[in-house]
């Protein structure tokens, strides 16, 4: 099983050296794999709505020969994770004490599987481009994750200037395209099922030169053709709705990479912040040695 997710990584770490059509096949390669690539080349450039050369440089990139080579080492590697023999700890699992500490366990093993999917130079390059203060950040979730990105959005107008949440994912990202500028960061969170308004946003912003950084699953949204960083994440859970844990974790891990990337600038603001707090008695001070 290892060995399949090695290429499967392999493929996620070079999405952002891919050309856009190159992309365009990784992502939907990705979002059926492994099935995807076992049929012809044919069926699955038709599919990724690509032309078969497209495959055969994006395998090549890859570091396989063509197609039928990187196809080769595919079937073989998913043999082996078929005929692999289930393993459990001797006695098998010890039983939880507590409901919440089952669901816990899948949550804390969401956030590791998460932490080893998103390539490095992905989570630090989206981490430079929304610490540069001479570019808008727009910032647009979905219908399970219009929190995260609101949350996401809040705190990162404490750390840097020229923030816009789109608090109506539906209608608000097409006026802020309006203002998107060759250069500025489009932040689309994307999830399962994924909505058709987040690939709209992250296509039309790359198309006027916006760098886009997207937040979804392991499957990949069909945004991630169009995204300069795509950091997936685990979501999956026991339940009749996905886990967004593991999201929330990115998120703040991401907000603390840009605010150590300009200390001094997010002291200065939080200094102002303070200030219009105290100021204006927005908060109410908590007492000291009395009666609560």
């Amino acid at each position: 099983m290892d060995r399949v997710l090695r290429i499967e990584e392999r493929m996620r770490a070079a999405l952002g050296d891919l050309t856009r059509a190159e992309r365009q096949a990784a992502t939907h390669i990705l979002s059926h794999f492994p099935m995807s690539a076992l049929g012809s080349i044919t069926t699955l450039a038709r599919a990724a709505e690509v032309s078969s050369p497209t495959i055969v440089r994006l395998v090549q990139k890859l570091g396989f020969r063509g197609y039928s080579d990187y196809q080769t080492a595919l079937r073989a590697e998913v043999e082996r994770l078929l005929v692999a023999p289930l393993s459990l700890p001797e006695g098998g699992r010890e039983p939880q004490a507590h409901p919440l500490q089952s669901y816990a366990v899948q949550v804390v093993a969401n956030v590791e599987a998460t932490l080893g999917r998103i390539p490095a130079l992905d989570f630090d390059g989206a981490a430079a481009l929304l610490a540069d203060p001479a570019r808008k950040v727009a910032v647009m979730g979905g219908r399970l994750t219009h929190a995260h990105a609101d949350y996401m959005a809040t705190l990162l107008r404490v750390i840097r200037p020229e923030v816009t949440y789109l608090a109506d994912h539906l209608t608000d990202w097409q006026q802020a395209l309006l203002d998107l500028r060759a250069g500025d960061v489009a932040v689309i969170f994307d999830i399962r099922r994924y909505e058709s308004n987040a690939v709209h946003f992250a296509e039309l912003a790359a198309e006027q030169g916006a760098e886009v950084v997207l937040i979804t699953d392991r499957w990949l949204s069909p945004a991630a053709a169009f995204a300069r960083h795509s950091l997936p994440c685990h979501i999956e859970m026991p339940a009749a709705w996905d886990s967004t844990a593991a999201i929330l974790v990115v998120v703040e891990a991401l907000l603390a990479q840009v605010q150590g990337r300009v200390p001094d600038q997010v002291q200065a603001r939080l200094n102002r912040l303070e200030d219009c707090f105290a100021r204006t008695r927005t908060f109410r001070a908590p007492k000291v040695g009395g009666k609560g």
